[in-house]
């Protein structure tokens, strides 16, 4: 004979399960990625989805000028959040070069046909107040005129995350390691290429896919490491192809501890795109790019729960915030 619960006790058993398995929902840790999606056959880029170019920016009005001795100043934003970059330009008559100080850095211009440009990289540690940016243009001979104005550095922003890392890997919870991955891309982030290497194409996103942990955020890894998030994490399965953000030239292909496999594009003026965790690298360092060019496949490697895309951009030697750069105006 089948037992039939009266609905009195239907209910009230519905009423338990569903509490249950609230409270489960609730204490759940948080782990560093979404659940993990299907995996895609590895090495295969006909399976990724087209990624999507980006629409031209149209060229802003700039919002301070300044002139002096037959050169100008132009900047191209209000004010920088940290984590971000403004754009400058300076131009005159006779104009032969041009040189800037900001944050105490020095900053490099790049040439371009109506005058010499910069970046000024604001680290996502910066102190938020007013610097002085000085800039030096140089003319015919032994001209020299040198241009000030303020930068406001602003607020990021940035939101705090409790992660967890898998037990097989807390072994790459260590400073020591975090502190001589960093001091090893200083040295592939410090050269300065004046041309650029990018074309009208500009910079893209290097998958069509979701955006999930944030750039700058401050995480706490297994309640015990603090740690900064370097660049913006896309939902991949493993195997899923990546396409260069832009045309440039690979700075670095191999293997890091906490980024795993990993590749680093020069794009020129100083602009370095970066891709970790792959499970396979397509590229060499030295290699040409061009933009949308398949350069490895997504992964699960390096200092990671969980298969995905950890993308970074880093300007004038300062992480910063990828995706805010795709929608900045570049000459």
């Amino acid at each position: 004979m089948t037992a039939i619960f009266p609905l009195s006790h239907t209910k009230r058993f519905l009423f338990v399960l569903l509490l249950l398995l609230s409270i489960a929902l609730l204490t759940a840790p948080v782990i560093a990625q979404e659940p993990t999606p299907p995996a895609a056959p590895l090495g295969s880029p006909s399976n990724a989805q087209p990624v999507p170019t980006t629409t031209p920016i149209p060229r802003p009005a700039p919002l301070v000028t300044l002139s002096d001795g037959g050169f100008t100043l132009e900047t191209y934003f209000a004010q920088i959040p940290q984590g971000q970059a403004g754009l400058i330009r300076v131009f005159g008559e006779g104009i032969s070069g041009a040189r800037g100080r900001f944050l105490d850095r020095i900053i490099d211009f790049a040439p371009a046909e109506d005058g010499y440009y910069a970046l000024l990289a604001v680290g996502m540690e910066q102190q938020a107040r007013v610097y002085e940016l000085s800039v030096v243009a140089f003319g015919s001979g032994e001209t020299r005129v040198t241009l000030t104005t303020p930068v406001e550095v602003t607020v990021g922003g940035f939101i705090r995350q409790d992660f967890t890392v898998a037990a097989d890997r807390t072994y790459l919870l260590d400073t020591e390691i975090e502190r001589n991955e960093f001091a090893r891309l200083d040295s592939v982030f410090e050269p300065f290429t004046p041309q650029k290497l990018w074309t009208a194409d500009g910079f893209r996103l290097p998958m069509n896919s979701e955006l999930t942990s944030p750039f700058g955020a401050f995480r706490t890894l297994n309640q015990t490491f603090p740690t900064r998030h370097t660049g913006w994490d896309l939902r991949a399965a493993v195997g899923t192809p990546v396409a260069a953000s832009a045309a440039g030239q690979v700075a670095f292909a191999g293997f890091l501890d906490i980024r795993g496999n990993y590749v680093v594009i020069d794009h020129g003026w100083g602009i370095y795109s970066a891709y970790a965790h792959f499970s396979q690298i397509h590229v060499t360092r030295g290699q040409s790019i061009t933009a949308g060019q398949i350069i490895g496949v997504s992964g699960n490697t390096g200092r990671s729960n969980g298969p995905h895309l950890h993308w970074e951009l880093v300007v004038d030697g300062q992480w910063i915030d990828a995706e805010a750069f795709l929608r900045m105006w570049l000459p």
